[in-house]
Parts: C-alpha cells; structure tokens; sequence
C-alpha cells in the first residue's frame, strides 16, 4: 500500500434508522458512492468483524461483486494520533452484506431496503424527503440533487406521452365527454 493514500472522505448521510433509534450510518462520500469501514459496517449491522469478513470473503468467492470495483484504502487518523490505511467497502458491497447477515438490525435493513424497492418499483421513483428538505450545509462533499430531481421532473411532464395522457384526462372529464361521438374520435386521432 501507498503512503500517498487520500485521507478519508469526510460528509454523513443517515442509510436507515433501525427501529429502536439506535442505529445509524455514517458514511463517507467520494465517487458518486458512499464508503464504509468494516468496522462501520459491523456496528451497522450488530454483527462480530469475522462475520462480516466471512460475508465479504464469499461475495468475492461467488463472484457477486469483483473487489477492484468496491474496495478502496484511506488514511485515517486514530484517536492514537497515529494514521493507519484503513479498507473501506462501497455502497454495492454494504448491501451485498445487508442482504446476507442474520441480526435484527441486518432483517431491519432488509426491510428498509425491501419498502425503497418496492416504491421504486411501483412508483418509479424513491425520495429521501428530509434530505431534500435539509441540504447539508457547509459540507462541499456532500451533493445537493434537489436542481437534478426538478429537471428531470419538468422532462418527464413535457414528455408527448406525458402531455397526451394530461389532455385526455381533462377532456374525459368534461361533462359532455361521450366516447362514441364523431367529433371525440377526431379529436384523438388529432392528438
């Protein structure tokens, strides 16, 4: 390992709260991913670090994740004063694992990430409200996407599809709406 390893990227963000309040994640930013140490990831999921170590052996073994992608070294400083090179492991890897420990607190994200799915699934899209509302302040690291969410927003409601389905709405709404008459049929036909 290099001593010329980049410092630990500093920038929070809350993963999941576990049911009791106790648990939370504190990650670090950097790539457009968020990173975490073993030892971050056996707090957030209340198990022993040879546990974890064996999860993160057989993801690797089984071919589930390739370790150059989610795997990457920090120097960091200890409460010693002393600076250690410390392997941190990527969102993809956290819930790799997630989804492979047995503990409450592994079955509690389980179900936190199986509601976010679910919602994207049916909804198409997933909101953190509070991060939304609360942008971090001061903290550069920390990406504010509420402007990305916006334009993506006006896209998709200036998307044809979209605009069709918006004026079919209102005309089948009007209280002359009769879906057999000539003119309702060119209508549609126009549109």
């Amino acid at each position: 390992m290099s001593d010329n390893l980049p410092e630990a990227p500093q920038g929070e963000f809350v993963l999941f709260h576990s049911e009791d309040g106790q648990t939370r994640a504190e990650c670090r930013f950097e790539s457009d991913t968020l990173w975490l140490s073993q030892s971050s990831i056996c707090e957030l999921y209340g198990k022993a670090k040879a546990t974890i170590s064996e999860h993160i052996s057989n993801i690797f073994t089984e071919s589930e994740l390739v370790e150059d992608s989610v795997v990457r070294f920090y120097r960091t400083t200890a409460n010693d004063g002393k600076q250690y090179n410390v392997k941190y492991f990527n969102l993809s890897m956290i819930l790799a694992i997630g989804y492979r420990v047995r503990s409450v607190r592994g079955t509690q994200f389980r179900q936190w990430a199986t509601q976010t799915l679910e919602q994207y699934l049916i909804k198409g899209f997933v909101m953190d409200d509070e991060r939304l509302k609360s942008p971090p302040i001061g903290q550069s690291v920390v990406p504010d996407y509420f402007d990305e969410m916006l334009e993506r927003i006006r896209d998709i409601r200036a998307s044809e599809r979209r605009v069709y389905l918006r004026v079919k709405e209102i005309f089948t709404m009007a209280a002359d709406y009769e879906p057999s008459n000539k003119e309702t049929n060119r209508f549609f036909q126009t549109i």
